[in-house]
């Protein structure tokens, strides 16, 4: 292990270097120009018959730089082409992680997609001239003080807390379908389901899906005994049916409950009124699917607190994960990390969080500071907008096709629609934003070049042409199967669930977290999780699409400064600090009484 850590470190000093090489390239051609300059001290070739002979006697010196420049040039060409196959067409043909065959369409490469080419000059112009100056906005920090005034306090016990009933209605099941975080939003729901009819729920279990083809339970992502020992004061939990129960025909006696047996967003008084009276005859029921089975207000105030209090406590990966999510950490932050230790840290690594011996040895090394991406754009994103993305004719027939194998019933309901142009779609905020759109963002923002991005997912649709122009702009991308070896993935390989919670880690923990779609179970429950255990110090940043696509409108226009100063506004409003609207998702926007305290 010790060696292939060791391996692993220089492979990641190599590509530092490259970074360093590819950032500085252009500032060591002005140098040469300039030592040309100073080294002959005649170079103002307008004097007369002097400039004939300065020119025969300096020849070989000025073949030499041109060839040099040239030679500078071209590495920085290779070095931009490199990166870009590396991390998104031979990472995702050869390093597989999550061990779905690859859509060659998907990813083969093709060639490079501009939609706003005059604003990604004015953004590289940009960026280069900021360089050495000081940050003058700083999105790096949270911007509003009052943030800092809400701590957790989910897990703390009050007069008016529930407890664990005293009567027992029966067994509630789950089988939770989707992914990662659309299944931890089920278990907690779950918990608060049970907690309301009086019921005991066992342990629960995740479906098999045919897309993502993870056979991955409860207990390969989160710690079973610490979940049930954080909960034991508020709801019964067993990890099985008791035996005289295991060998009930559950659909038969009309206990099997699915998605289309309750509404979406359903009330407490739904399950009251259709749920609890079967729980009662037959003493046990079995949610099938669970997918968003149960909405956040009208609720009462103690179960919106056993909702924060599963997910922001009683849910813990198990160490494997917390193993390699912090071995992740330290070579995303080249093993330059926080002096103090942070509640965010802490509550997602476990033991593993890192921590080093002193805080001058911290001031010493210097803190490496990350920037977190949840980019939504993968293919199922871009079809199912049924948006244009600058691809041409191409583009269109292959998203058409995507639809039509896998949204079957989306290409029903449009049939029965009027059709909305993709033009209107973008004007309306319903399209995903590209990874071109992305980086204008960023630099809109005035983060630096030399930024180090966590890329979340990395299943880009369109592959390093559609990232060309991302890595154009800021080089130093990275993600899990970029930073992890073969070796140290593998047991993650086939298994997605296990993979997301490694960017769940990631992302997290990040200086500051970028969104693209507000609207993602990944993105939303991070942002939670932040807002939750961040102490102020955690900044999110959520684009309004809407309001962005008015703002690339003008792409043909719009000054660089006019574009910075409208996208830096939209940014800070999404910054301020609220409490949780009635019906808003308590695992997104946990900041409200029933989940966190107010200094």
């Amino acid at each position: 292990m010790s060696k292939n850590n060791n391996n692993n470190n220089n492979k990641s000093v190599l590509r530092l270097k490259d970074y360093r090489v590819r950032s500085s390239d252009s500032l060591s051609k002005v140098v040469l120009l300039h030592n040309l300059k100073d080294d002959s001290g005649k170079f103002n070739p307008c004097k007369g018959g002097n400039r004939h002979t300065w020119f025969r006697r300096n020849v070989k010196s000025v073949a030499f730089m041109f060839v040099l420049t040239a030679f500078m040039f071209l590495l920085d060409s290779v070095m931009v082409s490199v990166f870009g196959s590396i991390n998104f067409h031979g990472s995702s043909s050869t390093r597989n992680s999550d061990g779905r065959e690859e859509d060659s369409v998907a990813h083969k490469e093709r060639p490079t997609v501009e939609m706003y080419g005059r604003l990604l000059n004015l953004a590289s112009s940009a960026l280069v001239a900021e360089e050495f100056k000081q940050e003058s906005l700083n999105f790096w920090e949270e911007p509003y003080q009052e943030a800092s005034k809400w701590t957790p306090c989910a897990d703390k016990r009050y007069p008016t807390s529930l407890g664990k009933p005293g009567e027992n209605n029966g067994y509630i099941m789950v089988s939770a379908n989707g992914g990662l975080n659309q299944q931890r939003v089920a278990i907690c729901n779950a918990v608060a389901v049970a907690s309301l009819l009086n019921a005991t729920l066992v342990l629960p279990k995740f479906l098999y899906s045919n897309v993502w083809k993870d056979p991955s339970q409860f207990g390969d992502i989160y710690q079973e005994d610490y979940f049930m020992r954080m909960l034991k004061d508020d709801v019964h939990i067993v990890q099985e049916l008791p035996l005289h129960l295991k060998s009930l025909d559950i659909e038969a006696i009309g206990s099997l409950i699915t998605d289309a047996d309750i509404v979406k967003e359903a009330k407490p008084i739904d399950y009251i009124r259709t749920v609890l009276p079967l729980l009662m005859k037959n003493k046990v029921v079995h949610f099938l699917g669970f997918g968003n089975r149960l909405g956040f207000d009208p609720f009462p105030p103690e179960l919106q607190r056993l909702r924060c209090k599963c997910d922001f406590h009683a849910l813990k990966f198990v160490p494997k994960i917390q193993e390699v999510g912090s071995l992740l950490i330290k070579r995303i932050r080249k093993f330059k990390y926080h002096a103090a230790e942070r509640q965010l840290d802490k509550q997602l690594l476990g033991d593993f969080t890192p921590s080093i011996s002193s805080k001058e040895n911290y001031v010493e090394r210097g803190s490496s500071r990350y920037l977190a991406l949840h980019l939504r754009f993968e293919e199922d994103m871009a079809a199912y907008s049924q948006c244009d993305f600058g691809g041409g004719e191409h583009e269109k027939k292959e998203l058409e096709a995507y639809r039509e194998v896998h949204f079957p019933l989306l290409i029903e309901r449009l049939k029965n629609s009027k059709p909305v142009s993709p033009a209107e779609l973008r004007k309306l905020g319903k399209c995903p934003l590209t990874p071109e759109e992305a980086a204008l963002v960023l630099a809109a923002l005035g983060f630096k070049r030399g930024t180090y991005i966590y890329l979340a997912g990395s299943r880009i649709y369109g592959g390093s042409s559609r990232m060309h122009p991302f890595t154009n702009l800021y080089p130093n991308l990275v993600t899990k199967e970029t930073l992890l070896t073969y070796n140290e993935l593998a047991p993650f390989r086939n298994f997605s669930s296990q993979l997301a919670a490694l960017d769940f880690i990631a992302c997290a923990t990040s200086d500051v977290f970028a969104m693209t779609d507000s609207g993602s179970q990944l993105s939303s429950l991070v942002s939670g999780f932040r807002t939750y255990y961040g102490d102020g110090h955690a900044p999110t940043l959520r684009p309004n699409k809407k309001r962005l696509a008015a703002i690339f409108s003008e792409n043909s226009t719009i000054g660089w400064t006019t574009f910075e100063d409208r996208v830096r506004k939209m940014i800070e409003e999404g910054q301020r600090v609220r409490v949780r609207g009635s019906g808003r998702s308590i695992y997104r926007q946990p900041r409200c009484p029933e989940c966190m305290c107010r200094l």
